[in-house]
Protein backbone atom coordinates (compact mmCIF):
# COMPACT_ATOMS: atom_id res chain seq x y z
CA UNK A 1 0.00 0.00 0.00
CA UNK A 2 1.48 3.11 -1.25
CA UNK A 3 1.15 6.03 1.19
CA UNK A 4 1.69 9.65 0.48
CA UNK A 5 1.27 11.79 3.75
CA UNK A 6 0.55 15.24 3.47
CA UNK A 7 0.48 17.60 6.66
CA UNK A 8 1.65 21.13 7.11
CA UNK A 9 3.40 20.11 10.61
CA UNK A 10 6.79 18.33 10.89
CA UNK A 11 5.95 16.42 13.66
CA UNK A 12 3.06 14.87 12.69
CA UNK A 13 4.38 13.52 9.36
CA UNK A 14 7.11 12.33 11.63
CA UNK A 15 4.63 10.48 13.79
CA UNK A 16 2.98 8.77 11.23
CA UNK A 17 5.84 7.83 9.58
CA UNK A 18 6.86 5.93 12.91
CA UNK A 19 3.02 4.37 12.95
CA UNK A 20 3.36 3.26 9.45
CA UNK A 21 6.88 1.41 9.61
CA UNK A 22 5.32 -1.23 12.09
CA UNK A 23 2.50 -2.02 9.41
CA UNK A 24 4.42 -4.22 6.66
CA UNK A 25 2.63 -3.43 4.47
CA UNK A 26 2.29 0.18 4.31
CA UNK A 27 5.06 2.00 2.06
CA UNK A 28 5.49 5.72 2.48
CA UNK A 29 6.52 7.31 -1.14
CA UNK A 30 6.24 10.70 0.19
CA UNK A 31 5.70 13.92 2.01
CA UNK A 32 3.86 16.89 1.45
CA UNK A 33 3.45 20.21 3.03
CA UNK A 34 0.54 22.35 1.29
CA UNK A 35 -1.38 21.90 -1.39
CA UNK A 36 0.33 22.72 -4.59
CA UNK A 37 2.62 20.06 -3.36
CA UNK A 38 0.12 17.68 -2.62
CA UNK A 39 -1.35 17.84 -6.05
CA UNK A 40 2.07 17.61 -7.53
CA UNK A 41 2.79 14.79 -5.70
CA UNK A 42 -0.15 12.66 -5.99
CA UNK A 43 0.29 13.55 -9.97
CA UNK A 44 3.76 12.34 -10.10
CA UNK A 45 3.75 9.33 -7.13
CA UNK A 46 0.36 7.88 -7.51
CA UNK A 47 0.14 6.65 -3.92
CA UNK A 48 -2.93 4.42 -3.19
CA UNK A 49 -3.83 6.40 -0.12
CA UNK A 50 -3.43 9.94 0.87
CA UNK A 51 -3.16 10.63 4.96
CA UNK A 52 -4.66 14.02 4.29
CA UNK A 53 -4.35 16.75 7.04
CA UNK A 54 -7.10 19.48 6.47
CA UNK A 55 -5.83 22.69 7.58
CA UNK A 56 -2.77 23.54 5.59
CA UNK A 57 -1.51 26.43 3.93
CA UNK A 58 -2.92 27.68 0.19
CA UNK A 59 -5.85 25.62 0.78
CA UNK A 60 -7.22 22.43 2.61
CA UNK A 61 -7.29 19.41 2.06
CA UNK A 62 -10.80 19.51 0.49
CA UNK A 63 -9.00 21.64 -2.29
CA UNK A 64 -6.27 18.88 -3.07
CA UNK A 65 -9.22 16.78 -3.72
CA UNK A 66 -11.15 19.59 -6.07
CA UNK A 67 -7.67 19.68 -8.02
CA UNK A 68 -7.47 15.96 -9.05
CA UNK A 69 -8.52 13.89 -11.66
CA UNK A 70 -8.60 11.01 -10.06
CA UNK A 71 -8.18 10.90 -6.58
CA UNK A 72 -6.62 8.13 -4.48
CA UNK A 73 -8.33 6.88 -1.32
CA UNK A 74 -8.26 9.14 1.30
CA UNK A 75 -7.96 9.12 5.34
CA UNK A 76 -8.02 12.52 6.86
CA UNK A 77 -5.95 13.36 9.48
CA UNK A 78 -6.65 16.29 11.70
CA UNK A 79 -6.73 17.80 15.01
CA UNK A 80 -10.27 19.08 14.53
CA UNK A 81 -13.28 17.18 14.40
CA UNK A 82 -15.71 19.50 13.09
CA UNK A 83 -14.90 18.48 9.80
CA UNK A 84 -16.14 14.90 10.22
CA UNK A 85 -19.28 15.06 8.20
CA UNK A 86 -18.19 16.63 5.23
CA UNK A 87 -15.32 14.70 5.57
CA UNK A 88 -17.67 11.77 4.57
CA UNK A 89 -19.27 13.65 1.98
CA UNK A 90 -16.59 12.85 0.08
CA UNK A 91 -15.98 9.32 0.62
CA UNK A 92 -13.23 9.18 3.13
CA UNK A 93 -12.73 6.17 4.17
CA UNK A 94 -11.96 7.46 7.87
CA UNK A 95 -11.31 10.43 9.49
CA UNK A 96 -8.35 9.80 12.46
CA UNK A 97 -8.27 12.94 15.37
CA UNK A 98 -4.48 13.74 16.10
CA UNK A 99 -3.01 12.46 18.25
CA UNK A 100 -3.34 9.36 16.32
CA UNK A 101 -3.28 5.99 18.18
CA UNK A 102 -2.07 2.64 16.67
CA UNK A 103 -5.41 0.84 16.88
CA UNK A 104 -7.35 3.54 14.97
CA UNK A 105 -4.26 3.77 12.41
CA UNK A 106 -4.50 -0.27 11.68
CA UNK A 107 -8.43 -0.35 11.27
CA UNK A 108 -8.36 2.51 8.80
CA UNK A 109 -5.47 0.88 7.17
CA UNK A 110 -8.07 -2.29 6.81
CA UNK A 111 -10.84 -0.06 5.45
CA UNK A 112 -8.51 0.92 2.42
CA UNK A 113 -7.52 -3.28 1.90
CA UNK A 114 -11.14 -4.24 2.35
CA UNK A 115 -12.07 -1.37 -0.72
CA UNK A 116 -9.06 -2.29 -2.53
CA UNK A 117 -9.82 -6.14 -2.86
CA UNK A 118 -13.78 -5.18 -3.78
CA UNK A 119 -12.47 -3.14 -7.38
CA UNK A 120 -9.92 -5.78 -7.72
CA UNK A 121 -12.61 -8.31 -7.61
CA UNK A 122 -15.11 -6.00 -9.98
CA UNK A 123 -12.31 -5.30 -12.58
CA UNK A 124 -12.36 -7.49 -15.53
CA UNK A 125 -9.62 -9.01 -17.17
CA UNK A 126 -10.03 -7.38 -20.04
CA UNK A 127 -10.41 -3.56 -18.58
CA UNK A 128 -6.98 -4.19 -16.71
CA UNK A 129 -5.38 -5.08 -19.39
CA UNK A 130 -6.63 -1.76 -21.96
CA UNK A 131 -6.05 0.19 -19.11
CA UNK A 132 -8.74 0.93 -16.10
CA UNK A 133 -11.50 3.78 -17.36
CA UNK A 134 -12.52 6.62 -15.01
CA UNK A 135 -15.11 5.51 -12.79
CA UNK A 136 -15.46 8.44 -10.44
CA UNK A 137 -14.43 12.68 -10.38
CA UNK A 138 -14.14 14.72 -7.67
CA UNK A 139 -16.63 17.93 -7.80
CA UNK A 140 -17.23 20.75 -6.01
CA UNK A 141 -20.72 23.13 -6.16
CA UNK A 142 -20.46 26.54 -3.67
CA UNK A 143 -19.18 25.28 -0.89
CA UNK A 144 -20.07 21.53 -1.23
CA UNK A 145 -17.96 18.80 -2.33
CA UNK A 146 -17.64 15.41 -2.94
CA UNK A 147 -16.99 12.03 -5.58
CA UNK A 148 -19.32 11.32 -7.97
CA UNK A 149 -19.58 7.73 -9.27
CA UNK A 150 -19.53 8.36 -12.82
CA UNK A 151 -22.06 5.22 -13.34
CA UNK A 152 -24.88 6.87 -11.89
CA UNK A 153 -24.25 10.12 -14.67
CA UNK A 154 -27.01 10.18 -16.80
CA UNK A 155 -25.83 12.85 -19.43
CA UNK A 156 -22.66 14.96 -19.21
CA UNK A 157 -22.70 18.57 -21.59
CA UNK A 158 -20.17 20.37 -22.98
CA UNK A 159 -19.55 24.03 -21.68
CA UNK A 160 -16.65 25.42 -23.45
CA UNK A 161 -13.28 23.32 -22.07
CA UNK A 162 -15.45 22.34 -18.89
CA UNK A 163 -18.14 19.84 -18.78
CA UNK A 164 -21.36 19.85 -16.79
CA UNK A 165 -22.28 16.27 -14.88
CA UNK A 166 -26.50 16.19 -14.90
CA UNK A 167 -27.35 14.75 -11.93
CA UNK A 168 -30.51 14.53 -10.35
CA UNK A 169 -30.99 17.64 -8.00
CA UNK A 170 -27.61 18.69 -8.73
CA UNK A 171 -25.77 19.94 -12.35
CA UNK A 172 -22.00 20.77 -10.74
CA UNK A 173 -19.54 21.87 -13.23
CA UNK A 174 -16.31 19.76 -13.78
CA UNK A 175 -12.75 21.49 -14.87
CA UNK A 176 -12.55 19.11 -17.70
CA UNK A 177 -13.57 19.24 -21.13
CA UNK A 178 -15.99 16.48 -22.81
CA UNK A 179 -13.26 15.28 -25.11
CA UNK A 180 -11.12 14.80 -22.18
CA UNK A 181 -14.34 12.56 -20.50
CA UNK A 182 -14.57 10.77 -23.50
CA UNK A 183 -11.32 9.58 -23.64
CA UNK A 184 -11.11 8.80 -20.49
CA UNK A 185 -14.71 6.58 -20.00
CA UNK A 186 -15.90 3.59 -20.66
CA UNK A 187 -16.70 2.98 -24.26
CA UNK A 188 -18.98 0.66 -23.51
CA UNK A 189 -20.97 2.73 -21.03
CA UNK A 190 -20.87 6.03 -22.61
CA UNK A 191 -21.42 7.21 -25.90
CA UNK A 192 -20.59 10.40 -27.59
CA UNK A 193 -23.78 11.84 -29.22
CA UNK A 194 -22.75 14.65 -30.64
CA UNK A 195 -20.43 17.62 -29.81
CA UNK A 196 -22.27 18.70 -26.76
CA UNK A 197 -23.65 15.58 -25.41
CA UNK A 198 -22.23 12.46 -23.60
CA UNK A 199 -24.39 9.85 -22.97
CA UNK A 200 -24.58 7.10 -20.73
CA UNK A 201 -26.30 4.24 -22.67
CA UNK A 202 -27.57 2.61 -19.25
CA UNK A 203 -30.18 6.01 -18.77
CA UNK A 204 -31.28 5.39 -22.36
CA UNK A 205 -34.87 4.66 -22.12
CA UNK A 206 -36.11 4.79 -25.74
CA UNK A 207 -35.26 5.63 -28.99
CA UNK A 208 -36.82 7.69 -31.88
CA UNK A 209 -36.25 8.94 -35.05
CA UNK A 210 -35.41 12.62 -35.34
CA UNK A 211 -34.97 15.03 -38.16
CA UNK A 212 -32.67 14.04 -41.17
CA UNK A 213 -31.79 11.06 -39.96
CA UNK A 214 -30.64 11.62 -36.87
CA UNK A 215 -32.17 9.48 -33.48
CA UNK A 216 -33.38 10.95 -30.34
CA UNK A 217 -32.51 9.60 -27.20
CA UNK A 218 -34.67 9.49 -24.02
CA UNK A 219 -32.92 9.13 -20.62
CA UNK A 220 -33.84 8.50 -17.34
CA UNK A 221 -34.01 10.78 -15.03
CA UNK A 222 -32.97 13.03 -17.38
CA UNK A 223 -33.98 15.19 -20.88
CA UNK A 224 -34.37 13.96 -24.36
CA UNK A 225 -30.75 14.15 -26.30
CA UNK A 226 -30.69 14.77 -30.50
CA UNK A 227 -27.86 12.55 -31.92
CA UNK A 228 -25.73 14.47 -34.65
CA UNK A 229 -26.53 13.06 -37.93
CA UNK A 230 -23.39 11.02 -37.90
CA UNK A 231 -23.34 10.17 -34.38
CA UNK A 232 -26.95 8.59 -35.34
CA UNK A 233 -25.38 6.41 -37.89
CA UNK A 234 -22.63 5.33 -35.73
CA UNK A 235 -25.43 4.17 -33.23
CA UNK A 236 -26.99 2.16 -35.18
CA UNK A 237 -23.95 0.50 -36.79
CA UNK A 238 -22.62 -0.21 -33.06
CA UNK A 239 -26.49 -1.73 -31.76
CA UNK A 240 -27.17 -3.18 -35.19
CA UNK A 241 -30.53 -1.27 -35.51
Amino acid sequence: MRILIVDDERLARAELRRLLAAIPDAEVVGEATHVDDACRQVEALEPDLLLLDIQMPGGSGFDVLARLDEPPDVIFTTAFDAHAVRAFSVNALDYLLKPIEAERLAEALERVRQRSAKTERASSESTRASGAPLERVFVKEGERCWLVQLAQVPLITSEGNYSRLHLAGHQPLLLRSLSYLEEKLDPSRFFRASRQHLINLDFVDTLEPGPGGTLVARLRQGPEVEMSRRQSQRFRERMSL
